[in-house]
């Protein structure tokens, strides 16, 4: 039993003998997609166009956030675990995590003139 391969162009969902597999390349890949003379001379005209525009034009690059300078810590040595801990032996409630606040560092720092040496 014979079969019938109708190919139906991806542009414009058209049936016709003129239809077939037609490859071509952009941004060093290969593509593949089924179309009509009439659609694959307007194919190869917009490629054409988005080639040169590429050879014209130039890579943008994504912006990267900046990081912020690292300032000199106020701590002296002391970490903010140092500080944590210091807080609760004190009664002074603290979060568990992250930058304690200032007013608990200012209490720290005025408890602890120098850092310890190990």
């Amino acid at each position: 039993m014979a079969e019938k391969v109708i190919l139906i162009d991806d542009l414009d969902q058209s049936e016709g003998e003129d239809v077939v597999r037609r490859e071509f390349q952009l941004l060093q890949r290969t593509f593949a997609i089924d179309l009509s003379e009439a659609n694959s001379a307007r194919l190869a005209e917009a490629v054409s166009l988005i080639e040169l525009a590429l050879e014209r034009g130039r890579e943008v690059k994504q912006a990267t956030r900046a990081r912020k300078a690292v300032e000199p810590s106020r701590l002296r040595g002391h970490t903010n675990s140092d500080v944590r801990a210091w807080a609760r032996e004190q009664g002074i409630d603290v979060p568990t995590r992250g930058t304690p606040p200032e007013e608990v560092i200012d209490k720290f720092l005025a408890a602890h003139p120098e850092p310890e040496d190990d």
